[in-house]
């Protein structure tokens, strides 16, 4: 199959091999209309060039519509880098990918993704003008996983108001699938607000971590984790979290994580309305990161920044409010607001979602 196939609404996918340096990557590219795109490279170890491609289109899609939805003038975009990080990755390497995103003429700004860190940034851009996740003593925002993580919480909030009519996760069980960069810090937010919490992760060190640090979670195999009583189920892993299997198991009420992708295949989200599971579109309430390191590009001010995040609680309460007018799925009604977004931004038109009362009450 083509990349055109594929890839039928990106506007470019460009691929970069460095024999060198062992490089590898592919950059994606799915809409400029709401402004330059961005998104996170990954670095991993796929099993093949075409599960790389795969990956890196349904990303850059995702990161189309999370910007969209965020209400930031910025596309979508997404990179991938093929190879093991913990073997692969080398200052040469990075270096030589910092000059591939900079060839790009801005098309695309880069960021930390899964298998990057901030220190890699630092070393990207040394070679590249448009790099964003870097760390403050270079005038970056640091770890974006911070507000990623609070801007879950925020979209947790507003789904716990729509199912139990109180903005809070008091008193409520959570179950976090990974406690890896977004997953650690979502525990201590939600612990503070008064949940409970159990956890599960493929990293038993990860794990280890968040108990130690906060003796009062509960930690559990990652096959036994859906065997928890929950009354919240939040996938902060890798992504296709919600499969047939997983959903016809799950007892939450809600489910709200920091994955990116998490419906494993079209359709998924029916089921999970069907079973009268509430669904927080992911990368609506994940938008956190994005708003990060999108405001880096200006000049990072951290209080700018939360008060963006702080908007993911608004934003999620009004696509699940119009979700429901709507008869629909809340990831179709994230989807057409996005959709509409773009569309309005290529026509000249600007799109504002309804707005709410004071008390944070349902639309006007």
């Amino acid at each position: 199959m083509s990349v055109f196939t594929q890839a039928p609404q990106h506007e470019q996918v460009v691929f970069c091999n460095d024999p060198g340096t062992g490089l590898r990557a592919i950059v994606a590219i799915y809409s400029t209309a709401l402004g330059p795109s961005l998104g996170g490279t990954r670095f991993y170890p796929y099993a093949d060039e075409a599960a790389a491609l795969a990956d890196v289109l349904e990303l850059s899609k995702a990161m189309a519509y999370k910007a969209a939805c965020a209400g930031l003038a910025l596309g979508g975009g997404k990179a991938v880098i093929i190879g093991d990080p913990t073997k692969d990755k080398s200052e040469a390497l990075l270096r030589a990918y910092g000059r591939f995103v900079d060839s790009l003429s801005g098309r695309y700004y880069t960021a930390c993704d899964v298998g990057t860190y901030v220190a890699d940034m630092d070393v990207v851009a040394q070679e590249c003008r448009f790099t964003t996740g870097r760390s403050p003593e270079y005038g970056g925002a640091g770890d974006s996983s911070v507000l990623t993580a609070f801007g879950v919480f925020e979209g947790m909030r507003a789904a716990a108001e729509a199912a139990w009519g109180e903005p809070t996760l008091r008193d409520r069980r959570v179950a976090v699938a990974g406690v890896g960069k977004v997953g650690r810090h979502l525990v201590a937010h939600l612990l503070e607000d008064g949940a409970s919490v159990v956890v599960a992760d493929v990293n038993d060190a990860a794990v280890a971590a968040v108990v130690e640090r906060h003796p009062e979670v509960t930690a559990t195999e990652p096959e036994r984790l859906l065997d928890e009583r929950m009354d919240v189920y939040s996938p902060c892993a890798l992504g296709h979290a919600l499969t047939d299997d997983i959903v016809s198991r799950l007892s939450a009420r809600i489910v709200c994580g920091g994955a990116n992708n998490q419906l494993a295949h079209p359709g998924i989200e029916a089921e999970l309305e069907r079973r009268g599971i509430l669904y927080a579109p992911d990368y609506v309430v994940n938008a956190g990161g994005v708003i990060q390191v999108a405001d880096e590009i200006h000049g990072y001010d951290a209080a700018r920044a939360r008060a963006k995040a702080a908007g993911i609680f608004t934003t999620t309460a009004e696509i699940l409010s119009a979700a429901a007018a709507d008869g629909v799925p809340p990831s179709i009604a994230a989807d057409r607001l996005a959709e509409a977004r773009m569309s309005a931004a290529a026509a000249g038109r600007p799109i504002r979602l309804p707005e709410r009362d004071d008390q944070g009450g349902a639309e006007r």
